[in-house]
Formats: structure tokens, sequence, C-alpha cells
């Protein structure tokens, strides 16, 4: 079972207020978020701090993260195959 942290982000990753962020970081969360150490699910949360605009800029390449924002965590999540779940 997840601990109570994990469980909140999982939560936020997939309620996320705009319904493409919802996706790709729902989708990303159930991919990784289980494996994260510590420092990783800091890095995560930072990320989930963010606009979702300004990430999904980043996540389709419209825009580049600045460097205060890059970490091996938004590394693997610009490189992260989405992939819509089906219904």
């Amino acid at each position: 079972m997840r601990d109570n942290r994990r469980k909140r982000l999982y939560f936020q990753s997939w309620h996320r207020g705009c319904r493409e962020a919802d996706l790709v970081l729902g989708a990303f969360a159930e991919r990784y978020l289980d494996g994260f150490g510590a420092e990783q699910l800091d890095h995560f949360e930072a990320l989930l701090d963010l606009d979702d605009g300004l990430m999904l800029d980043w996540i389709f390449g419209r825009a580049q993260p600045a460097a205060e924002h890059r970490s091996d965590v938004l590394d693997l999540l610009l490189s992260f195959d989405f992939k819509a779940r089906s219904a």
C-alpha cells in the first residue's frame, strides 16, 4: 500500500483542474510514483505546485523549462510516452 504522501501526490496528479494535465500527470504518476525515492518525490511535488499551462507547454514542446525547474523527474516526464487509457 502507498504511504500517505504518495496517495496525496497521486490524487493531485489526477485532479489538476485541466483535463489534459490530469491525463498526462495522472498516467505518469501511475507509471512512476511508487518507484520514486524521497528526493524524486520532492521533485514531483514541486512540479505539481506549478501552473498546468506552463507544464503542458513543456510537455508538448511549446516552451523549454527554466534551469531552476530541471530535475530527473522533469526529464522523465518530458520523455514520458503518454498513451490515453482506454475507457
